[in-house]
């Protein structure tokens, strides 16, 4: 049987500095190696390397614990400071960024087998044809949902097609719940995912302009705000929900896509009655199952390091199926190899096997630097939308226009090296 999944100890819950903080507490006694291996990891991850490292023959690695809220800025100031480690644990949205700088040593052709992984995760580190980072552990986002109260309203899951699916949470929200689901609208990944599903590019021109007032992403546009409109997901932030397992819990809301780690603060945080009425399921799409982004981190050696050999000797063994289901036990992190899903039965687990029949849908997102400044951009125009002040395709002009902004650089180096 698979270990348990610890939701609370996932990178989007970790806190600055928490797990951080304890892992190099439990490095702090130990005497540094000489010649040994740098290696920066983040977050409870890095708590777990302490004691995984040794059961795989590798006790001389020096560590240094980082939070997930400094590790970007951290990695680039290395960078800048000429003070990279040997290897790291990285965000996969900052792959691009590292591979552009010539920070990255290019994964050697023996260190990750294709028929192993999941193709959008694996095609999320391929930078200009070439792989320039190893999967670790993989994520990606799914519904949660009120099992109770869809079979209330005659359904045994959430409907797969966005239609259907709407009129689910209506069919929900006429019984007395009172919103179908929960969209959060600092969370830019809803809408992402939406436009995921229906095929939206989000950059055109080689990534130097937004797409967002192409067909595509201009229905997924218009989805989204119907689902605000029409009253099944409340108009609120993050910050304004103090308690969502407590709201989820008392049915203010049916549904919720999130990603791994909320298994564990389900099944720690709603109370022992709600255990067994709640369940996961892929996401709708505009004519069936959805796709989603793939996340998780990667494994990066680079380039200046003296140790390269060692180095990616480590990223070797890190990746053997009985690492990762090590690194699952510990964390809750699911592997980024199938042979690991399979050795542990994963699969079997009902609220885990739709993530990777998700995972198995994801669509890789441009790989570009500023992604995330796109996609910061792309939510404060549609929050402005939901609140009234865009129409659907005002909202996807004023995206494009912002975005166009934040890539002007990234024209101007294109054109120059053109």
């Amino acid at each position: 049987m698979p270990g348990p999944i610890h939701g609370r100890l996932s990178r989007r819950g970790l806190l600055s500095g928490g797990l951080a903080g304890a892992a190099a507490a439990a490095l702090g006694g130990c005497a540094r190696v000489p010649d040994a291996p740098r290696f920066w990891a983040i977050g409870n991850e890095a708590a777990s390397l302490p004691a995984l490292l040794p059961r795989l023959g590798l006790g001389h690695v020096e560590i240094q614990a980082l939070p997930w809220s400094g590790a970007h800025q951290k990695l680039l100031t290395g960078y800048v400071g000429d003070a990279l480690p040997d290897l790291a644990q990285v965000g996969n949205s900052w792959i691009a960024e590292l591979a552009l700088l010539g920070a990255l040593d290019p994964v050697p052709a023996d260190v990750v087998s294709a028929s192993g992984q999941f193709d959008a995760v694996l095609a999320s580190n391929r930078i200009g044809g070439r792989l320039m980072a190893s999967p670790w552990y993989v994520d990606t986002r799914v519904q949660f949902y009120r099992t109770d109260l869809f079979a209330q309203a005659g359904y045994a899951a959430p409907p797969l097609e966005w239609q259907a699916w709407k009129a689910a949470l209506a069919r929900i929200r006429a019984r007395g719940t009172e919103f179908g689901v929960l969209l959060p609208l600092d969370e830019f990944e809803h809408l992402q995912t939406f436009a995921l599903s229906a095929g939206a590019s989000f950059l055109r021109e080689n990534g130097t302009r937004g797409a967002f007032s192409e067909p595509e992403f201009v229905a997924a546009l218009g989805f989204y705000k119907s689902l605000f409109d029409e009253r099944l997901a409340p108009v609120v932030a993050g910050a304004q929900i103090a308690n969502r397992w407590a709201e989820f819990a008392r049915g203010w809301f049916a549904l919720y896509p999130s990603g791994p780690w909320m298994i564990g603060e389900m099944r720690e945080r709603l109370p022992p009655d709600m255990q067994g009425r709640w369940a996961t399921a892929p996401n709708p799409g505009p004519g069936g199952a959805g796709a989603a982004a793939p996340g998780g981190s990667s494994l990066v050696v680079f380039a200046a390091s003296g140790r390269k050999r060692q180095a990616w000797d480590i990223v070797r063994r890190l990746l053997e199926p009985g690492a990762q289901i090590a690194l699952h036990h510990a964390t809750g992190n699911l592997p980024a190899l199938r042979p690991a899903w399979r050795a542990a039965d994963l699969a079997g687990d009902p609220v885990v096997a739709p993530f990777a029949q998700q995972l198995e849908l994801a669509r890789a997102l441009p790989k570009v630097p500023e992604w995330e400044r796109v996609v910061t951009e792309m939510q404060v125009v549609a929050d402005r939308m939901v609140r009234g002040e865009f129409t659907v395709r005002g909202a996807a002009a004023e995206m494009d226009a912002r975005v166009d902004a934040v890539l002007a650089k990234r024209r101007w180096m294109m054109e120059r090296a053109a």
